[in-house]
């Protein structure tokens, strides 16, 4: 499909006075937000975990995690934990970012757009036995 590279707006959801605007791999293959260590620290983003994360190549490392961001991608926003690599890495969007924001890539374009099938909003799939109005028994 080639690479798909989308422009995104980050701000720091405490200090909305601190933001940056960035291009990103959009990526299906990854799971998280990824950004860079010297975006992360333009944005003022506190460490709040550590995990561990593996790469196409299969190796294992650990990395700091640092939120909240707040990323608006298309007319859509969510807000995200994210890993930080080295300084000057690709920001990388992962597919928790895309099923957040409700977003589908359109391969005969290489673009991020919103899923047709929600135009309006994100939707978010709840998949739970408990229909509307049911009620649980206890």
């Amino acid at each position: 499909m080639g690479k798909i590279v989308e422009k995104v707006r980050l701000t720091n959801l405490v200090d909305p006075t601190k933001s940056a605007e960035v291009d990103a791999v959009v990526d299906a293959g990854a799971t998280m937000l990824v950004l860079p260590k010297n975006v992360v620290e333009r944005l003022g983003l506190p460490k709040v975990d550590e995990v561990r994360v593996r790469y196409a190549n299969n190796s294992v490392e650990t990395k700091e995690i640092f939120g909240v961001v707040t990323l608006q991608l298309q007319g859509r926003t969510g807000n995200f934990d994210v890993p930080a690599e080295a300084e000057g890495a690709q920001p990388l969007i992962g597919q928790i970012v895309m099923e957040r924001l409700d977003l589908v890539i359109e391969p005969s374009t290489r673009r991020v757009t919103p899923n047709p099938r929600s135009p309006e909003m994100p939707m978010v799939e709840i998949l739970t036995a408990v229909a509307r109005g049911s009620r649980i028994k206890a």
